[in-house]
């Protein structure tokens, strides 16, 4: 087999290298994602060796894809590993600080907007009100101004952030709305309650007055993101003004052909029930935020675990995962809530996980800049 970094001989079929021209961007991101899961444990990374072992590449590939990942600063040693009769393993890390992506959660009355690094840990952070229902433009030029804030670590001046390995660059900026919108142009739909918004370009709006790439995405989408690597198959489910959830299937977040995946919130659970704003009645947000605004949580968590219940039944996925304001205020009524309506509707075997959601919306879509670093998406 070559040695070369793009060209040679094939891998294994179950993901790894393939070792042939043209897939340089995605050997490196096989390379990436382990140091990257080594990194998120704690551990030190594995050594050259090991790599290719794990990623069916070369051992003269995986050495010149960690010279040219150690020369753009992504990469660093790590020391020795123990020897096994030969010498001593050099072990490689990523380097966390490299890059950085802002992800920005734009709600209906809050933006939070967050930096991160390569390990997806939060170095800055800012809140302030917004009124998502204002002038789309005013919204813009608040969302760019934090933005600009959180990539200067809070000063607010443009160009604050030092560029190249030494300080870390900007990988971009990801951006979590409401839906409906195409994750593919950056174009929102007929957000319910916010008829201003539809067919609003927000990703072209913001890439002209940023100067950096911009990836939007759906607020519930971004939270399924933020479930991070190798998180298998899972509903994120949010709750704060609204209801909504995100499909992360396969390892992958599933968008539907048409961005409209996870409209969960208006899935009927109660003929001619209360009305809900998209029109129609009993719709699972309507009720639960109905008993929200009562107090009874407990209702709120048991309609959540009734619509719960019918996505896991639909779609067999593994974990459940909690988020939004809603949930943050009470997460144990409602953990609880949706953990026992699963298992009395549980069809066979062990039902689902139910956890609290790892991050937040801001956090997961600063992941949707990251991932195709590491061979997500």
């Amino acid at each position: 087999m070559s040695g070369t970094d793009g060209a040679g001989g094939t891998g294994p079929p179950n993901g790894g290298g393939a070792n042939l021209s043209g897939l340089r961007g995605h050997n490196a991101a096989l390379v990436l994602s382990l140091l990257r899961a080594a990194g998120l444990r704690g551990e030190a990374g594995p050594g050259r060796g090991e790599l290719a072992a794990r990623t069916g590449l070369t051992p003269q590939a995986v050495s010149k894809i960690a010279a040219r990942l150690t020369a753009e600063g992504l990469v660093a040693e790590a020391g020795r590993g123990a020897s096994t009769g030969g010498k001593p393993r050099t072990l490689l890390r990523l380097v966390p600080g490299a890059r950085y992506a802002v992800g920005a959660h734009l709600d209906r009355d809050e933006l939070r907007v967050v930096r991160v690094d390569l390990l997806g840990r939060v170095v800055a952070e800012g809140r302030r009100p917004l009124d998502f229902g204002a002038d789309p433009d005013a919204v813009v030029a608040a969302v760019a101004d934090a933005v600009v804030r959180a990539r200067a670590g809070g000063s607010g001046k443009r160009g604050a952030v030092p560029e190249g390995p030494g300080g870390g660059s900007s990988a971009g900026v990801g951006v979590a709305a409401p839906g409906p919108l195409d994750h593919r142009t950056g174009v929102l739909g007929r957000v319910t309650g916010f008829p201003g918004w539809e067919g609003y370009p927000l990703r072209a709006a913001l890439e002209e007055r940023l100067g950096l790439p911009v990836v939007v995405d759906k607020d519930t989408n971004a939270g399924a993101a933020g479930a991070g690597p190798g998180s298998g198959s899972s509903v994120y489910l949010h709750v704060g003004t609204g209801l909504g959830a995100g499909l992360r299937l396969g390892g992958q977040v599933y968008r539907g052909s048409r961005s409209g995946a996870g409209e969960f919130g208006h899935q009927v659970l109660l003929l001619d029930g209360p009305p809900c704003r998209c029109g129609a009645r009993g719709c699972a947000e309507a009720l639960c935020l109905e008993a929200v605004a009562r107090g009874d949580l407990a209702r709120a968590a048991r309609v959540l675990g009734e619509a719960a219940a019918n996505l896991v039944a639909l779609l067999d996925v593994d974990r459940v995962l909690l988020g939004g304001r809603v949930v943050a205020a009470a997460p144990q009524v409602f953990v609880e809530g949706v953990r026992t309506v699963l298992a009395a509707r549980a069809l066979g075997g062990e039902p689902a996980r139910v956890e609290r959601a790892p991050g937040g919306v801001a956090e997961g879509a600063a992941e949707l800049v990251l991932a195709p670093l590491f061979g997500g998406a």
